[in-house]
């Protein structure tokens, strides 16, 4: 199992999903090593020889900035701020984003900003490579002092509290510990306050959404192809001359894409008996893409979060520094992720309108794409479970960036809650994969009433492998484990 070495080097998002994805081990670079010590030694020495107050390492968090803590007492902050911050409540955040939280810390740590122990950082790192994974509550931060909540309860098992998930066991950390003879991490000056502050919490969430993002844009482009031979449609919307005079780089792509995929389809070169064919599927380089041209902006914005460093104080040696300002606050994030969660609601909302369309009884396919509709009652209700799920989506996506509500005592007066954009995106993603799920029976089950031989070989074997899993449905069956069959293939699919 390959190894990725932390040097402190700029990372792409790319790779990190490739560290992610391929199960790779983390392991601390020797340049890494250096500027960690380098920044702990300088902190050590900086507050024996110095009384001056430096926030969150030698006074009081929040609106108690002011309270000054002795030299004896700051090792006692720091847990203490671990312990009082652990206010999570609600469902658990699911071991894949809490072990994307655990790789965004420890890059985050290991920059030499933050005044954190070496053996902290290799803690979490040995956390990270056994997949121990704490357990984290999704409803406590407001995305603004950091993910403070969420963090607390990431740190907790650092310093023997709170609980880990090991293969879907959830047990006390003391527990574990004392098992494997390990000993709890005495945290150090400013170290609690390195953990809580930051924006892994609303990263990790976003990183997996860009993750997803691409696999279901992808996806969408496959089933819309089925779509449009399913529902014999033209292919004029998509010639390269219409849509670059539109000048949008999404279009073009997605144009592009099109016309690869259906480029040898005899269904999409027959004779048409409609002129124009609905939006739902004329303008699919127009919706897909602007979608794709959101998912790419949103990547970069990601990407530069995730080199960032987004504690507070930073400590910067060269110049003599400990500068409180404010990294964590979520706002990059919270604006781009409401703004992807529109787009990829956006993703479903056309789809659904083209399941819509295929069970309509046009364009010489059955009713609801069922044999004697009447006596069946076919997708009909497969439809209904879709535009519910769209419906969600669309109160989903009112932005949770606009909102904000005072804390701390009014010191902390301006919040991003990108936490609830973060969380809210998640339940998006996994309703878009629902939505493409229903398109894709639908499609599946409608093209069978066109001729086989006259799709295009990528649609053909794209069919092909989906019927190995979801068959012809041919009169009425309980048809809900059909449906789920369906999204879970779409999700797994990778020969495309």
């Amino acid at each position: 199992m390959s190894t990725f070495v932390i040097n402190n080097q700029a990372v792409s998002l790319d790779e990190l999903i490739s560290v992610i994805q391929e199960n790779k081990k983390l392991a601390l670079g020797e340049s890494a090593k250096k500027a960690i010590l380098a920044c702990r030694n300088y902190l050590d020495e900086t507050i024996q020889s110095t009384n001056f107050p430096r926030y969150g390492i030698n006074t009081g968090f929040g609106s108690l900035c002011n309270t000054s803590i002795p030299l004896s007492e700051l090792a006692n902050l720091q847990r203490n701020l671990v312990l009082s911050h652990a206010c999570g409540m609600g469902d658990s955040v699911p071991n894949s984003i809490v072990k994307r939280m655990l790789l965004l810390k420890i890059l985050g740590l290991s920059k030499g900003y933050s005044g954190v122990q070496i053996q902290t950082i290799e803690r979490l790192i040995y956390f990270y490579n056994n997949e121990i994974y704490p357990v984290v509550y999704q409803l406590g931060s407001l995305g603004a002092s950091g993910d403070l909540a969420p963090l607390a309860h990431l740190s907790l098992p650092l310093i023997g509290e709170g609980e880990i998930d090991i293969n879907g066991k959830v047990i006390p950390t003391n527990t574990y510990y004392g098992k494997q003879q390990l000993e709890p991490i005495s945290l150090q000056s400013k170290e609690g306050l390195a953990l809580l502050n930051g924006t892994q919490f609303m990263g990790a969430y976003a990183l997996y959404a860009i993750e997803q993002a691409f696999k279901l844009h992808h996806s969408a482009l496959m089933i819309a192809s089925l779509s449009l031979e399913a529902y014999d449609t033209r292919l004029s919307p998509f010639k390269e001359n219409v849509n670059a005079i539109r000048k949008q780089k999404g279009q073009i792509e997605v144009a592009e894409k099109i016309r690869s995929i259906l480029h040898d389809s005899k269904l999409m070169r027959g004779e048409k008996k409609s002129v124009q064919d609905p939006y739902s599927f004329r303008c699919i380089p127009q919706v897909h893409g602007a979608t794709l041209d959101t998912i790419n902006f949103a990547k970069d914005v990601v990407e530069r979060e995730i080199n960032a460093v987004t504690d507070n104080p930073t400590i910067f040696m060269e110049e003599n520094e400990v500068v409180s300002a404010g990294n964590f606050h979520g706002q990059p994030l919270a604006l781009v992720m409401d703004y992807l969660c529109i787009a990829l609601a956006e993703l479903g909302s056309i789809s659904e309108r083209r399941t819509y369309k295929l069970i309509s009884g046009t364009r010489d396919l059955p009713t609801f794409l069922i044999e004697n509709p009447g006596l069946n009652s076919g997708f009909m209700i497969a439809h209904y479970t879709c535009a519910s799920i769209v419906s969600q989506n669309k109160q989903l996506c009112f932005p949770a960036s606009v909102d904000s509500i005072d804390s701390s005592n009014g010191q902390e007066d301006h919040v991003s809650m990108g936490a609830n954009a973060a969380t809210k995106l998640f339940r998006v993603v996994e309703n878009v994969w629902r939505i493409l799920g229903i398109e894709m029976i639908a499609s599946s089950q409608a093209i069978n009433f066109r001729k086989f031989e006259e799709m295009s070989t990528k649609t053909h074997r794209f069919y092909r492998d989906f019927r190995q899993e979801v068959p012809f449905i041919e009169k009425d069956i309980y048809l809900s484990p059909y449906l789920i069959k369906s999204e879970n293939w779409v999700r797994s699919y990778s020969d495309i």
